[in-house]
């Protein structure tokens, strides 16, 4: 991986990260100060709520990634340290499609003469998962490099002592 390209994904991880800490600090402000709508047609509370807590699995992603292309930068990915991150972006995309499911049934009494609105909803949930799944084939790949890495190392030993 190139410098350049280390930088730039770095660059564009910085700003994604304090973007979302931002929003967070605005919901959180607004979560404190109450700013709901006088008719009560928003569950609004509920809703910050969850947009605080689903940025934090972006977070958790995020620097997840981070740590990834440091190993990916050291040349120290394929080693079974690198299984904790992968797992930690795939239990922040899980995360992620749990909170996408609450916010589809806080919104879902609203939806009733619409429940079209509801199942897309659902189905992006779905699709989230499947985002998961990927990713877990992905890590997958990732072990059968390290056992190869390691086999590699273990083959070169023997032909060092050889020689």
């Amino acid at each position: 991986m190139g410098q350049l390209t280390v930088r730039a994904l770095r660059a564009v991880l910085v700003v994604v990260f304090t973007g979302t800490v931002f929003v967070q600090a605005l919901m959180l402000w607004a979560l404190v100060s109450g700013n709901d709508p006088e008719d009560g047609s928003l569950p609004l509370t509920p809703l910050r709520v969850i947009t605080i807590v689903g940025i934090g699995t972006v977070q958790v992603a995020l620097v997840c990634v981070w740590r990834l292309v440091t190993m990916v930068r050291r040349g120290t990915v394929f080693s079974h340290a690198a299984f904790r991150y992968v797992d930690g972006i795939i239990g922040a995309i899980v995360a992620a499609a749990l909170v996408w499911f609450t916010v589809t049934a806080v919104n879902a009494p609203g939806q009733r003469d619409d429940p079209g609105v509801t199942v897309i909803m659902g189905g992006i949930g779905v699709a989230v998962l499947g985002v998961a799944l990927i990713v877990l084939v992905l890590r997958m790949l990732l072990a059968q490099a390290v056992a190869r890495d390691a086999e590699a190392a273990q083959f070169q030993a023997e032909l060092d002592e050889v020689i």
